[in-house]
């Protein structure tokens, strides 16, 4: 694809208030530690020992980490009650993510590193790198994954986790539809989306690289504001857009491809 088919460039300069903003928000998810309580916490609520002892740290630095991931409003604390003890049930405070939490992050990482944009600080572009990899790493385990941006399924993510993903838009009168496990199924308000069943596009896994092709959808498909041929196959990278179809009943999917060691 020539680079003039891609969006134009939007730089985001140094006097940009979100970028201390941003930088903050970093520096919050710059820890391991954090984005491995956040995992933990998707399971079930917990107090600060039980979180402690999951990621096998002490209780004043597990107590810390608490407090920056809910300066940034990724989890929230409630009153609950503890395991029985020799002293009986104690009233603890339960710590849980909230919900899209971490769906949120993803999202507002890969906006900021995506394509379209360009952060002209370097020190921002280098934690913005750096928390992304580690997020890939320790939260998503490396697979590559699409966040829907907008609609019914906002924030949603799916994970790549086999070579070949069919796209498109569930059957009716079925929550499963006719795709497979692992298959990017949204729901039937994207009406100008294609029916899984004959899918409006798939991303393929070959060799180092991922592609996406349309399968002969009505809407069509655009990567980076550029349409694609029918069943052809174009590579997809980190940070890409992809359009299914157009306006408010389409689909917008944004790609967190990580970089192959």
């Amino acid at each position: 694809m020539k680079a003039k088919d891609r969006a134009p460039t939007i730089v985001v300069d140094d006097s940009a208030d979100s970028l201390d903003e941003l930088s903050e928000y970093l520096d919050v998810l710059s820890s391991s530690a954090r984005l491995r309580i956040l995992k933990f916490l998707e399971k079930k609520p917990a107090d600060v020992r039980t979180i402690s002892g999951a990621i096998d740290t002490s209780y004043e630095n597990t107590k810390k980490h608490l407090d920056k991931l809910l300066s940034i409003g990724v989890i929230k604390k409630e009153a609950g009650l503890s395991n029985s003890t020799s002293r009986g049930v104690l009233p603890v405070w339960e710590y849980s993510v909230v919900q899209g939490g971490l769906e949120a992050i993803i999202r507002n990482l890969s906006i900021f590193s995506n394509k379209e944009f360009r952060v002209v600080n370097p020190e921002i572009s280098r934690k913005l790198a750096s928390v992304k990899k580690t997020l890939s790493h320790d939260v998503l385990g490396d697979f590559p994954t699409a966040i829907v941006m907008g609609g019914t399924d906002d924030g949603r993510i799916f994970l790549f986790r086999k070579d070949m993903i069919n796209i498109g838009r569930i059957e009716q009168k079925t929550e499963t539809g006719a795709g497979t496990v692992g298959d990017i199924m949204l729901s039937d308000s994207y009406t100008a989306v294609t029916r899984i069943a004959k899918p409006h596009g798939r991303f393929v896994h070959d060799g180092d690289t991922w592609y996406i092709e349309d399968s002969g959808s009505t809407g069509g498909t655009r990567l980076n504001n550029h349409r694609l041929e029918v069943n052809a196959r174009t590579p997809v990278h980190d940070g890409d857009v992809i359009e299914l179809a157009k306006g408010i009943h389409g689909a917008k999917l944004l790609l967190l491809i990580p970089k192959s060691p």
